[in-house]
């Protein structure tokens, strides 16, 4: 059975999902940035978190996350793990366009 993502999204929502962490496989490793029109798409579907997983490459792919789709969190793997960047730089560049980080 085929199920669309929207429709999906919306069924764990309706069964109790406290959150979604939203991989998109196109994107992930290829560190092109994430996937914002199905980010954007899911966030827009749901009313609980969303986590954008998968493609960020860059310094600047976190914060054009959260003020291009509302995003909840965004996390990478690759980026820390090879120390490409700090987690600290990434709070910095989002603080500094405004975004609220914890």
């Amino acid at each position: 059975m085929q199920m669309d993502l929207l429709d999906w999204v919306k069924k764990v929502e309706q069964l109790g999902a406290g959150e979604i962490c939203l991989n998109s496989i196109d994107t992930d490793g290829v560190k092109g940035g994430f996937d914002l029109p199905m980010l954007k798409a899911v966030v827009d579907a749901v009313n609980i978190p969303v986590i954008a997983s998968g493609g960020a490459g860059k310094l600047g792919d976190f914060a054009q996350a959260f003020q291009e789709t509302d995003c909840s969190a965004a996390l990478a793997a690759s980026l820390f793990h090879f120390k490409e960047l700090t987690v600290g730089q990434v709070k910095d560049d989002c603080r500094s366009k405004g975004i609220i980080v914890r």
